[in-house]
């Protein structure tokens, strides 16, 4: 039997041997033992999955396979919605996984949701600087002002008027003063001019 297996032929059966192994190493780790695309969506995925494993842990390790394999869940009227944990919020979506046309309208909307998170982030700042600064006024109008203020004149008061002194009533006028003759003189000069207007109405 030596003989049979002898030189080219030996080495050609050990490394066909060595593939075959490699490649069903490879497949069992890629597939985790189950066929590929045998499951249609993540719910049926995680049916076949769960039948097939023993234990909790193994469970839960083969479902997180299949949530891998699949974004989108079944929804209960027919179709599939996908969950965009950033945005918080589903999308429709046509079949298990999102398509290239679909995740771009998913980008597009979350910029979109990006856009009004920073609008409103900047809405909040400008509304608390509006705050701060009513705040601040209310604040300096509420602070005592001090005690009043006393209104002092630059110049002095001036004091009123004196009157033209009638000399005619002068009390201290001597008859013999030529002064005090002269304002005696006036007088009887303007009483008659008063007068006689009165008079002639």
């Amino acid at each position: 039997m030596y003989r049979f297996l002898s030189g080219g032929t030996k080495t050609r059966l050990v490394a066909s041997l060595v593939l075959a192994l490699l490649a069903l190493g490879v497949w069992w780790l890629g597939f985790g033992g189950s066929p590929p695309q045998s499951a249609r969506d993540f719910e049926e995925c995680v049916e076949q999955e769960q039948a097939k494993a023993p234990s909790n842990d193994e469970r839960g390790a083969r479902t997180a396979g299949c949530n891998a394999r699949f974004a989108g869940r079944r929804k209960a009227g027919g179709g599939y919605t996908y969950y965009d944990f950033m945005q918080n919020r589903n999308f429709d979506i046509a079949g298990p996984n999102p398509t290239a046309e679909e995740r771009k309208q998913i980008d597009r909307e979350y910029m979109g949701f990006l856009d009004a998170l920073r609008r409103e982030a900047m809405s909040a700042e400008l509304t608390r600087k509006q705050n701060e600064a009513l705040q601040a006024d209310i604040d300096s109008a509420r602070r005592p002002v001090g005690p009043p203020m006393a209104l002092v004149p630059k110049s002095p008061a001036s004091l009123p008027g004196k009157r033209p002194v009638d000399r005619s009533k002068s009390a201290h006028c001597e008859d013999n003063s030529l002064t005090c003759s002269w304002a005696k003189f006036s007088a009887v000069v303007k009483n008659a001019f008063a007068s006689s207007p009165k008079a002639k109405h």
